[in-house]
């Protein structure tokens, strides 16, 4: 519901922005009035990406059955740290009413071509497999607007402000960056690009303080799930979403010792179904139905085990160690037995409608 509310918010604004820059690009200016149209850029560029962080990324971690976090949870710090800079130097911008001195000019500057680089980049990386690219559509293509725009008007307003008074500074480096002001766009804008570098170095400085890694901007992206930059996706390419790694595995082991009851369907796809991974499926479905946080604690942690499994997946096709893993996994079988046969009324009818249609699946809830 939350997503849906900030979708709609998101497309009315974004019909404003394109609009606006239709007109901007034709007549040199803003249509709409400058009190609603700070409030549009307000929306796009400061409370659309905290609403689509805290639903879409912070809420998630690295999963290849559902969603998956955006930026990867262990690096994405130093990504935030590089969004909400470039937010602050939008709203100063925003909110000044003359050209600043050399220095902090420069500095809002090189901001906003870093918000316009970073916004590029994501447009590619937020697009997932399943949806596309509707989020990049309506989150980063109204912010580039709204930066290509601001990046030209700062550029009018200061050449108009050098023609009409005098724009100097004391010091060696505010004349410097003086210098970089005056330079005509076709080399000013190259140049600021190239400045965001020393920045996203410092940044990378500060977070190896905290731990982080030298790559960690760069892993922010790389270390994730099916998304336009993500390098992890071979990490998905044996999963079963919803199943029991260890209890699939041995599935796999010779028919006299792991006793294949049935097919099953999972995902739309068929498998082997041993009565050992039915009985851990039930008695997941019945931690889940009374303990939902508990549950998603249990799988999270349990799918790291999968994480290892996947990277290494060809040996588990051999026979002899699938029959040890259904040995081995024997003991925690029985103790989940005993517990759904402690709590359910009829643990059989749960076991049973595992892995099954829905319409079978209610029948036998139904008892028919």
């Amino acid at each position: 519901m939350e997503i849906t509310i900030a979708i709609i918010i998101s497309v009315i604004a974004d019909l404003f922005i394109l609009f606006n820059f239709i007109f901007f690009a034709l007549k040199g200016r803003i249509y709409t009035n400058k009190i609603l149209w700070n409030l549009i850029q307000i929306c796009a560029v400061l409370i659309n990406p905290i609403i689509f962080l805290d639903l879409l990324d912070l809420s998630f971690t690295n999963d290849c059955c559902g969603m998956s976090a955006i930026f990867s949870p262990t690096h994405r710090p130093g990504i935030y740290i590089l969004i909400f800079a470039c937010i602050l130097a939008f709203i100063a911008n925003m909110i000044r009413t003359e050209i600043l001195p050399p220095i902090p000019e420069l500095i809002i500057n090189v901001f906003l071509i870093l918000g316009l680089g970073l916004n590029i980049l994501f447009f590619f990386h937020f697009g997932t497999t399943e949806d596309g690219y509707i989020f990049p559509l309506i989150g980063n293509i109204p912010i580039i607007l709204i930066f290509l725009m601001t990046l030209y008007t700062n550029q009018k307003n200061l050449s108009n402000y050098i023609s009409e008074n005098k724009y100097s500074s004391d010091t060696t480096f505010g004349r410097l960056c003086l210098g970089i002001l005056k330079l005509k766009p076709i080399t000013k804008y190259p140049l600021l690009l190239l400045l965001t570098v020393p920045i996203m170095l410092l940044l990378t400085l500060f977070l190896m303080l905290f731990g982080q890694k030298p790559d960690t901007l760069i892993r922010a992206f790389t270390d994730t799930y099916k998304h336009g930059f993500s390098q992890l996706d071979y990490q998905c390419d044996n999963v079963r979403c919803g199943g029991h790694f260890l209890c699939s595995v041995g599935a796999n082991g010779h028919q006299k010792i792991v006793k294949p009851i049935r097919y099953g369907i999972r995902n739309g796809a068929k498998i082997i179904c041993i009565r050992q991974l039915l009985i851990c499926n039930a008695f997941e479905e019945l931690v889940e139905e009374y303990f939902p946080r508990g549950h998603h604690q249990i799988r999270k942690t349990y799918n790291k085990v999968g994480d290892a499994i996947h990277r290494h997946y060809h040996p588990f096709n051999n026979k002899y160690l699938a029959d040890a893993i259904y040995i081995v996994m024997k003991p925690l079988e029985l103790f989940f037995l005993i517990i759904l046969y402690s709590v359910d009324k009829k643990p059989e009818n749960r076991i049973a409608r595992q892995y099954i249609s829905r319409r079978e699946r209610k029948m036998i809830s139904s008892n028919k």
